[in-house]
Order: C-alpha cells, then structure tokens, then sequence
C-alpha cells in the first residue's frame, strides 16, 4: 500500500507543477501583451454630467455638460471641446440653449466653462457668449452662470471666454452628477 501512495503522491505532484507551470506562462503573457501597449494617456481636463437646480418656487431648470480638453492641448485651454446645454422653464414657460465650448479651465473639483450659444429658443440669445462654473462636491454639487446679475444671457455683453459667476445655485438633491477632471498644466 504504501507504494501505491507513493506513486499517487508523485501523480498528483506532477498535475499540481504542471498546472502551477501553466498559470505561470499564462500570467507572463497577459503581463507582456498589457507591457506592449501603449499607455493611455489621460485628457487635460474635462467637465461631464448633468443636474436641476434646486428652486423653491418649482423651477425646473438643467444644466448637461460634456467639454473636454485633450491631452496635446494642455497649454491652452481655449482649443477645449464639446457642448453643453442648459433650460429654464416655469409653468410651461421659459427657454432652452445649446452652446460650443470655447474655453475650459479646472482646478481641483472647480470648473469653469464657456461657449457660444448655437442655438436657443430665447430671442437674442444665439451668438451670445456664456460661463458656467461648477463645483463638483459629489452629493450636493453647486453651480454659476454669467448672466446672474444681467438675469438673461441675451444681456450678457463682450463676456471674455473663461468666466462664469461663483457657483452659488444648488443642485437639486439626488440629481448632481457633475464630474471635474483637474486641469494640470506643465508650467
């Protein structure tokens, strides 16, 4: 008996080294196809998400971003992308804009973005330059808009890219998901 242990012992050790020796080159491929690859490399900045604003009186307002500043661009921050659309509408009535980013500076969950409106259904307001600043505090994020002391972005006038107002707006609870990616430039 002893020597049919033995033998089964000797089997099964070959079985577990020969598996073991398996697993091993396996992981050493994967590590060596992941090793070839070029890694990705992360954009410059960027400003996601959309949220309502909280508003006593029922307002139902919303702000969508989707401006982004690729890697190579780093250095000006006036080559950003994409668009972002914001309405405001009470009782049936009010307006909607979609604007082109223009420019995009971020700093920590802070970011500030502006664009030209392409187009709206506000009277006026095509053509019209806008900033919107958004600090990404994750549950309650908060925003700002360059036309809070004008009241209208057809008011706005000659607002240079870049600038919005401080973001003193709350987002309405359970509808933020604004996401900052920080701006790092090489300076």
């Amino acid at each position: 008996m002893n020597r049919r242990w033995t033998a089964l012992d000797r089997r099964t050790k070959i079985l577990v080294l020969g598996s073991a020796l398996l697993l091993s080159a396996t992981a050493a491929s994967a590590a060596t196809a992941s090793d070839s690859e070029a890694p990705r490399q992360r954009e410059a900045a960027a400003l996601t998400g959309t949220a309502k604003l909280y508003r006593s009186a029922g307002d139902d307002i919303t702000f969508s971003f989707d401006a982004h500043l690729a890697a190579k661009d780093t250095a000006d921050p006036t080559k950003a992308t994409g668009t972002f659309e914001f309405s405001h509408y009470l009782n049936g009535e009010g307006a909607k804009a979609k604007a082109k980013v223009d420019c995009l500076l971020t700093g920590g969950k802070v970011a500030v973005v502006s664009g030209v409106i392409t187009s709206s259904d506000l009277p006026g307001a095509k053509g019209k330059r806008v900033g919107i600043t958004v600090h990404d505090v994750g549950h309650r994020d908060r925003l700002g808009y360059s036309w809070a002391s004008t009241g209208s972005p057809v008011e706005t006038k000659g607002l240079p890219k870049c600038v919005g107002s401080a973001p003193f707006e709350k987002v309405k609870k359970g509808t933020g998901d604004f996401t900052v990616v920080p701006w790092l430039p090489d300076f």
